[in-house]
């Protein structure tokens, strides 16, 4: 399943049963932005206003927008583990980069 994702920002939505309503909360960054709508199309334009809205308060108060992540992920692993990723990307023919990507990836999708 694919989230929501605007100018790199993500978002987690969840139903609000009580309101009859979409909340969403822009993650991904140490600030707090929020979002709703009643329908997905809502939703979705509530999102990128969002973002947009907090983009020019940092620029209006002369702040740094918290950046979404970079791609730079460091892991500290037993010497076993870091062994069998090894073997399994020469194995597939991938760097450790490349094999590890994928493997995340795989899991991400599949939450």
């Amino acid at each position: 399943m694919k989230g929501l994702n605007y100018k790199k920002y993500l978002a987690r939505v969840e139903f609000d049963s009580e309101d009859h309503i979409f909340v969403g909360r822009v993650i991904g960054i140490r600030d707090v932005v929020g979002f709703h709508g009643e329908s997905v199309k809502e939703l979705e334009t509530a999102f990128a206003e969002a973002v947009d809205n907090y983009l020019a308060a940092c620029a209006e108060l002369n702040q740094k927008p918290n950046k979404p992540y970079s791609g730079n992920l460091m892991l500290r692993i037993p010497a076993e583990i870091h062994a069998s990723v090894a073997s399994a990307a020469e194995a597939s023919g991938k760097s450790i980069n490349q094999w590890a990507t994928g493997v995340l990836d795989s899991a991400s999708h599949a939450l």
